[in-house]
């Protein structure tokens, strides 16, 4: 069976899903969607990538298994081409290896790692790829991560041999189905990325706050020297590198809220800025959800000034305090970022 499904000849349609953060995809999507469209045509395979204002995105490739192992090697060869490149930045001596996450049901990975750890012993040695999958589900459903490293070949045998186990999995399950659907697993919206405990930023990601770059804390501490925050308690320990866990989004949120009590008075002035008519829709949001978000974590007035006939942009005035409106434009611009990387998944 091996033989024919490295050879493709064995006339199945699987599908696999891989889980992405937004630097990856935006990497296979491309400039204007190009690498994405170039890596669909040549492999035969369909490549859909899930909606961009997700700190992680899951990218499913479906089709029969020589063009899903096509797609991967793309894939892989892709993230190899990236890594040298960035290498070639930075002082680093030894190449890392190419990492892709692939998300399987939970009732797949025991065939997967076998008798006593027996079949990914197998497909470690015989693939040189390191192997690895997580014990716990991920968030919200019933699916696992599996994280394959190496060099791009060996990741391309690896994932030949799991299809195997797949397939076996698929046709034994036929006979007699597993008990209880799959439920897969969808990353959440970054609808809070970021909040503020103890002068350190953190931004939201998963189940924990991530101690975020220097540039949001210096910001914290300039509106801290200006403004009055309010005390977010002494349940939320903030040391440089510590993960804090946060029980759920509504959690993280009224963090949010009480993080974003700026007084806009203190020595407020106004900024412009200009943006594209075709961006502002992001900026805005559906019935002005991102807009009244980006008012209410910044503490700054943001107003939007109409759409003038001829013109192919859109004024945007920011007043507040300069820490209001320095994170008024963070976050401006983070909404503009996430929106360019995702225009090729669209």
């Amino acid at each position: 069976m091996e033989s024919k499904v490295s050879e493709g000849g064995l006339n199945v349609t699987l599908t696999i899903r891989l889980l992405m953060h937004g630097k990856e995809v935006g990497s296979i999507i491309g400039k204007k969607g190009e690498t994405v469209k170039k890596m669909r045509e040549e492999s035969g395979a369909r490549i859909n990538i899930s909606e961009g204002n997700c700190p992680e995105r899951i990218v499913t490739i479906t089709g029969p298994t020589d063009a899903i192992f096509k797609a991967f090697a793309m894939i892989a060869y892709k993230f190899e081409e990236d890594i040298i490149n960035s290498m070639s930045n930075s002082t680093a001596t030894s190449k890392p290896p190419v990492t892709l996450r692939l998300v399987v049901p939970a009732s797949q990975c025991g065939s997967l790692i076998g008798k006593g750890g027996s079949k990914i012993k197998e497909i470690r040695e015989s693939t040189g790829a390191q192997v690895q999958v997580a014990g716990d589900m991920l968030p919200n459903s019933t699916e696992r991560a599996v994280t394959i490293s190496g060099t791009p070949d060996a990741i391309i045998q690896c994932v030949k041999q799991i299809c195997v186990v797949m397939l076996e999995v698929q046709s034994v399950g036929a006979a007699s189905p597993p008990k209880g659907a799959t439920i897969p697993y969808r990353p959440k919206p970054a609808s809070a990325p970021v909040i503020f405990a103890g002068g350190q930023a953190y931004s939201i990601q998963g189940q924990y706050a991530i101690p975020h770059p220097d540039q949001l804390t210096k910001l914290h501490q300039l509106a801290m020297q200006q403004t009055p925050f309010t005390p977010l308690g002494q349940t939320t320990p903030a040391f440089p590198g510590e993960k804090l866990p946060l029980h759920s989004s509504e959690e993280a949120q009224n963090l949010m809220g009480q993080s974003a009590g700026m007084d806009a008075s203190a020595q407020a002035s106004t900024h412009e800025l200009t943006i594209p008519n075709d961006l502002i829709g992001c900026i805005i949001g559906r019935q002005g959800t991102k807009i009244n978000e980006i008012r209410q974590m910044s503490g700054a007035q943001i107003k939007i000034a109409s759409a003038m006939e001829g013109s192919a942009e859109r004024q945007i005035s920011i007043t507040g305090s300069p820490a209001n409106i320095s994170l008024a434009q963070y976050l401006i611009n983070a909404r503009l970022t996430s929106e360019v990387t995702g225009m090729g998944a669209l």
